[in-house]
């Protein structure tokens, strides 16, 4: 096992330059080596490619405001660490995996080794093929599917996964031993995969798991929150997308599911904070970050780095500000290889916008605290409340194997 890695940037970067730069390769403008004469370094190019324009195109504008906050601040504003420049290279993915292996092909063809991004689950699966098959590192975005952890030794990832959502879940009852939870769903690969998830996460920990799923043409929910009422459990997962969000929580806020059972579901980025109507207070939000959750100077920078350049901090604005130290935690460290970036990414902890992270060795998992949310009437609109903050350890993953 590597021992745990540590790396304050900043003023860090600057004290490790000198012992660093000495010994650091020459990477020239394609993201090969150029090492020179007098072992200086000069410029090392970095491919980002997420969602630009599509249906993720928002999630993706958010990585992107993140990640270039999260550069500024790991480099102390220079854009170079330990005398190397860094070249950032953005491609769109549009969310089609097909697109991002192309971008990848073109990127990977002039000489980068080092990739991060994308918002889908779909794209991050087919990228991290690619970093295997051509042995550059690649760090995964908001893309939330367990199946990226562990995938590959060049595969890791700034944000949380599907399953930290789901413990998170879990945390709204004290004890889950004999706890009954219904998972209330859209009978599609998205609820039936919410359904799975549940079912080995909080199922582990004591609970007994059913579910309620809906035809993804119904539109009518009175009779299936009737359903879901009937069977008395303690605790109700909600997993929803798409138009007829509103109408679902409407008829379970009218049947009194809301007002007898706790129920919990996914806080997502600002645009959704009003889509809840009347059940916006009485539901019980899991939530990966929102600017108000966490209370530390990272936030802050980050936040204050966004709105300067006229962006607003969310959901996944510090998926991207990781992935900004981890690059220039790889490029310090990892002498211009990349199984030295690997060896220094594994096992690294840092300060992020949402607290301590860590790489966890293992799978690369990102392990990092969860927090319980509320919505409050602030006026016309809704707006998060932090309930409570979930310790990191109590959400981790199991690790893959």
């Amino acid at each position: 096992m590597r021992s745990t890695k540590k790396f304050l940037l900043g003023s860090a970067v600057a004290a490790g330059a000198l012992v660093l730069a000495a010994c650091a390769p020459q990477t020239g403008t394609d993201g090969s080596d150029s090492s020179g004469d007098d072992g200086a370094t000069s410029e090392v190019t970095v491919g980002i490619v997420t969602s630009e324009t599509g249906a993720l195109a928002g999630y993706g504008e958010q990585y992107l405001d993140g990640f270039k906050a999260g550069l500024d601040w790991a480099t102390d504003g220079t854009m170079e660490v330990d005398g190397t420049a860094i070249n950032v290279e953005y491609r769109d993915d549009g969310g089609d995996p097909d697109k991002a292996v192309t971008a990848v092909k073109e990127l990977i063809g002039s000489g980068v080794n080092i990739l991060a991004g994308t918002v889908s689950s779909g794209v991050a699966l087919a990228v991290a093929e690619q970093a295997e098959q051509n042995q550059v590192l690649y760090i995964s975005g908001p893309a939330a599917a367990d199946a990226v952890t562990g995938i590959n030794d060049y595969t890791f990832r700034s944000g949380r996964q599907s399953a930290q959502d789901v413990a998170t879940a879990g945390t709204f009852l004290d004890d889950l031993e004999g706890m009954k939870v219904t998972v209330f769903a859209q009978d599609t690969a998205f609820g039936q995969g919410n359904e799975a998830a549940v079912s080995a996460i909080l199922g582990a920990q004591g609970a007994e798991v059913d579910s309620v799923l809906v035809a993804e043409d119904i539109t009518e929910f009175t009779p299936f929150a009737q359903q879901v009422l009937a069977g008395d459990p303690d605790l109700v997962f909600v997993a929803w997308a798409g138009a007829t969000s509103g109408a679902m929580w409407q008829a379970m806020s009218q049947q009194g599911v809301l007002e007898e059972i706790p129920v919990v579901t996914g806080l997502g980025d600002a645009a959704t904070f009003g889509a809840y109507g009347e059940a916006s207070e009485q539901i019980n939000f899991l939530n990966h970050y929102f600017p108000g959750g966490p209370d530390n100077d990272v936030n802050a920078a980050m936040v204050e780095y966004i709105e300067a350049e006229g962006g607003t901090p969310d959901l996944f604005s510090p998926d991207g500000f990781n992935a900004a130290v981890m690059i220039v935690q790889a490029i310090a460290e990892g002498g211009g290889e990349v199984d030295g970036m690997i060896d220094a990414l594994e096992g690294f902890t840092f300060e992020g916008p949402k607290g301590t992270m860590t790489v966890r060795e293992g799978d690369h998992a990102l392990i990092q605290e969860m927090y319980q949310v509320r919505l409050v009437a602030d006026g016309d609109t809704f707006v998060p409340e932090l309930i409570d903050t979930v310790d990191a350890d109590a959400v981790a993953p199991a690790e893959a194997q």
